[in-house]
């Protein structure tokens, strides 16, 4: 099937072809003609899948042939509303939006934080079609009654599963109580957990269900790796195989803000060009730090899981866990960054002793196990192979041994205690104190 069969308008499909794009992804073939019709849709779409014009594309041509009007007079309000849950993931939308509708006089603009109200209250001020906005944003403009949601016809939550996670569901849901009643509303989810079910009971109306995938399986192309190394050495592994295998466009992903800035100054160090990416960046720094990786200046961005979902680069060849993620699902949308558009594409694990539960916990989701490739130079050290061992901790070993041995090697220690005071009829204002050995149970005297 092509584009072209989808009932998608001249002036989009040319700007498909001018991006090389003629055959849609699953999810596209499925939500685009639901979308059309007019139908809510719930769908559950893997990071790469193609999502994000699955529903950009209807939205564009349902606004473009005004099947969804607005006010036949003054300026026409704003009436298609995208929620995500990261900035970055807003910028990605936005692109999307100005590729796809290039040939088309529809206007877009982002609502996020990290940067001042005033130019954006500036921007509401002139004509804006489709709203692409953060919850907690949205929710600063409509106190201070910046911008009118009373026309929206078309809602999008996209990645509403990442939204729960972060906690927005109650900004959610002040947003949805102020939005008409007769609108279509879509929900897109890598994954249908309760959580997904109730809310899209809640405001979606008979929606058309579509899961072209399993929930969290991962890209066919996408070729997994582990090397296992110990904890103090993972930097040293990573710097060795970024400059061995020559890398180029590296996305590292690490646990924490402080983390990634560490790994970012050491890889610098080493002459590699590094920079982090995260929440205490200022938007400035993370929108210019992601261009300079996108054009291929910046050879490796080190970032922690707020990027995971709002990256979209088509040709990122490798994603780096250094540290293994908390939540299983976690790795699923990390590496989701590469093997995309068809595209062949590296997930390489770091993983030290502390991250064998996690790498289980993994695998069991995926449902495989991960090759695992040994590094010269960087073997894990017997000491702490001997965890793995089934047998019993050394100190249990030491405590099943028998007293006896141990008292011949005179390992017996002895130790003062204090006894209870004796019984009458000696005389004692002092609690006697005797040596005992610790085998030996400790017996009270009597006086005779």
């Amino acid at each position: 099937m092509s584009f072209s069969e989808l009932g998608l308008s001249d002036s989009i499909l040319d700007a498909l072809s001018e991006r090389g794009y003629t055959k849609p992804t699953k999810i596209q073939t499925e939500a685009i003609p639901a979308i059309l019709a007019g139908n809510d849709v719930l769908a559950s779409a893997q990071t790469g899948s193609g999502k994000t014009a699955g529903f950009t594309l209807p939205i564009l041509q349902l606004l473009a042939d005004k099947s969804v009007k607005g006010p036949s007079s003054g300026r026409p309000p704003i009436r298609a509303l995208i929620l995500v849950p990261t900035r970055e993931l807003a910028a990605q939308v936005e692109e999307s939006v100005n590729i796809y509708g290039k040939n088309l006089t529809l206007t877009s603009m982002i609502m996020i934080g990290g940067v001042s109200l005033n130019p954006q209250i500036k921007r509401l001020r002139s004509r804006v079609d489709i709203l692409i906005a953060t919850p907690g944003r949205l929710l600063d403009h409509i106190a201070q009654k910046n911008v009118d949601l009373s026309q929206i016809k078309i809602l999008v939550l996209d990645e509403a599963d990442r939204m729960l996670d972060m906690g927005f569901i109650r900004d959610i849901k002040k947003i949805l109580a102020l939005l008409p009643q007769t609108r279509q509303s879509l929900l897109f989810s890598a994954t249908f957990s309760k959580e997904i079910k109730s809310l899209a009971e809640s405001f979606l109306n008979k929606p058309v269900l579509i899961e072209t995938e399993k929930s969290n399986s991962t890209v066919p192309l996408i070729n997994h790796k582990v090397h296992f190394v110990n904890a103090d050495k993972k930097k040293f592994l990573l710097a060795h195989l970024i400059k061995e295998k020559n890398w180029f466009q590296v996305l590292v992903f690490t646990k924490t803000k402080h983390g990634a800035n560490k790994l970012a100054e050491f890889l610098t160090n080493q002459g590699i060009s590094a920079l982090a990416i995260h929440g205490n960046k200022s938007q400035s720094v993370r929108t210019r730090t992601l261009a300079e990786f996108k054009q291929g200046s910046l050879q490796i961005m080190v970032a922690t899981d707020i990027a995971a979902r709002g990256i979209d680069i088509v040709d990122l060849p490798h994603v780096v866990n250094f540290d293994l993620p908390n939540v299983p699902e976690d790795y699923v949308h990390r590496i989701g960054r590469t093997g995309r558009a068809g595209k062949t594409g590296d997930a390489v694990s770091l993983v030290s002793q502390d991250d064998r539960k996690l790498l289980n916990s993994i695998e069991r989701l995926i449902g495989m196990k991960i090759p695992e490739e040994l590094v010269s130079g960087f073997e894990v050290t017997a000491n702490t192979m001997q965890k793995d061992s089934p047998q019993k901790p050394r100190t249990q070993q030491k405590k099943d041994k028998p007293i006896a041995n141990q008292k011949d090697k005179g390992l017996i220690k002895q130790k003062t205690i204090k006894t209870e005071p004796l019984a009458k009829p000696q005389k004692i204002n002092k609690k006697q104190e005797v040596t005992v050995l610790l085998t030996k149970p400790i017996k009270k005297t009597r006086s005779k």
